[in-house]
């Protein structure tokens, strides 16, 4: 039982706190300890919790009901030990007790034995008239050990049992989800919605089904039921305006976007989606409008700064582009994708040596694109930076073997540093891979197009 502020059940907990504060010790029956511990603990209330069984087994010893929550603290505690050895006393007690299974399956679990949890919750299910939870259980043991079948099977049973247990219906559509089983998912939804024709969370998991299968006039129409069913669900308007999008009906998008503003607090998806609306009809100043509110909203929201910093670098304002991007850097040094855009945009504005520190830092942050291995490589060129472009290719080939690009750069390199052995060796390997790419040398290194080596090897292989 849960206590209430406006009725009486919550005059056993204040006499309780009453007492605590006086030391002067009053009686409770067990019932009542029970009540106030599944108070405080379903409150975080840990301290209280354990003063409370305490008290209440210093009244009551024999409780195994008041031994189960010691057991539970002793589990939130990682005391694992100690619980096991109080559960296997209570089972001498009472072996018929599902409450003492389910508990020794939460310490199986958090040894990650999570195929013996299942057998005691087996076990428990015999013993039990509320089947239900144990099913739950049951269920997120068999997701902890990637047996989505099996999981799916018991919360299908929790949902049986409950029409209105919408976890498990997430848990059952996370399982379909994992096992690539979309049309499964959609077929299972459209039986459940025979029974429940009114519930949103189902019209809802049915359009982001339709949705990851590109049916979007059937997604439009699930999401449609969902807000016919609930017209405050702010999940179905923010999934009704992809849908929308991808249908290139922005305007309409932009309406269910702003439907969200109204129901609930600002978030800066919904901001962003807006501004990405307008900017695709475009009216270029109420979209960056609202890319600001995205940023301004959610400064850690890295899809804020980057449509910000691509809206200016697309209509060439690079100056502010690369304004937006320092910010975001500012916040998140960390992240790959700001630093690719910071490299690309000093590089539009011939800020090379600003440039090669942005393609470093994001390999660095482990993004390997070829491109940004030829972007950094040929800017060290520029920059007179031979050896230490040299290096930066040799890096770029263990990632691309037998890249003509890369080779024909690094045989350039080699006979600019009169290598001329590795020079010969890179080329022939260029000339091998691509011929086609021949022009590089010429085009990144004019000045070893004369040497006689070059000449003979392009002129017997070209």
């Amino acid at each position: 039982m849960e206590f209430s502020q406006d009725d009486n059940n919550n005059l056993p907990l204040s006499k309780f706190e009453s007492m605590l504060k006086t030391n002067h010790v009053l009686f409770f029956d067990s019932e009542e300890f029970e009540n106030i511990i599944h108070h405080y603990l379903n409150h975080g209330k840990i301290a209280l919790a354990k003063k409370a069984i305490k008290l209440g087994l210093n009244q009551h010893p024999s409780s195994i009901n008041l031994k189960l929550f010691k057991v539970e603290i002793y589990v939130f505690e990682d005391k694992l030990v100690e619980a096991d050895e109080l559960l296997n006393s209570l089972y001498i007690l009472d072996p018929t007790n599902e409450e003492i299974y389910i508990q020794k399956a939460n310490i199986l679990s958090k040894k990650d034995d999570h195929q013996k949890a299942i057998s005691v919750l087996k076990k428990a299910l015999e013993l039990t008239d509320d089947a239900i939870d144990i099913y739950s259980l049951i269920g997120m043991e068999y997701l902890f050990l990637d047996e989505f079948e099996s999981a799916k099977t018991y919360f299908m049973k929790c949902l049986e049992e409950d029409l209105e247990d919408y976890s498990a219906l997430y848990n059952i559509i996370y399982c379909f989800d994992y096992l690539n089983q979309n049309q499964d998912a959609i077929e299972y939804l459209n039986m459940f919605l025979d029974k429940n024709p009114y519930c949103e969370v189902a019209w809802h998991q049915l359009g982001k089904q339709y949705l990851v299968l590109k049916k979007y006039r059937k997604a439009l129409t699930a999401f449609d039921f969902a807000i016919i069913s609930d017209d405050t669900f702010v999940g179905a308007y923010l999934e009704r305006g992809k849908v929308l999008e991808k249908l290139k009906r922005y305007e309409e998008a932009i309406e269910n976007y702003n439907i969200t503003l109204k129901l609930d607090d600002p978030t800066s998806f919904a901001l962003l989606r807006i501004g990405n609306c307008y900017e695709k009809l475009g009216n270029n100043d109420l979209a960056v409008q609202y890319y600001y509110k995205t940023v301004h909203e959610d400064p850690l929201l890295d899809k804020g700064w980057i449509a910000i910093t691509k809206f200016y670098n697309k209509n060439k304002n690079y100056q502010k582009a690369l304004y937006y991007i320092n910010k975001a850097i500012n916040i998140d040094a960390e992240n790959v994708t700001y630093w690719k855009l910071y490299a690309q945009i000093n590089h539009r504005l011939n800020f090379f040596e600003e440039a090669e520190r942005g393609y470093k830092k994001t390999l660095e942050l482990g993004n390997y694109e070829l491109n940004t291995w030829l972007s950094r490589g040929d800017l060290l060129i520029k920059l007179g930076e031979l050896e230490a472009s040299v290096y930066n290719f040799e890096q770029a080939v263990e990632f691309y073997p037998e890249n003509a690009e890369l080779e024909y750069r690094l045989a350039g390199l080699y006979f600019a540093l009169n290598e001329n052995d590795k020079g010969s060796f890179h080329l022939k390997n260029g000339l091998r891979y691509n011929k086609e790419y021949a022009f590089i040398i010429e085009e990144l290194f004019p000045e070893v197009t004369d040497k006689t080596q070059v000449k003979n090897l392009l002129k017997t292989n070209l």
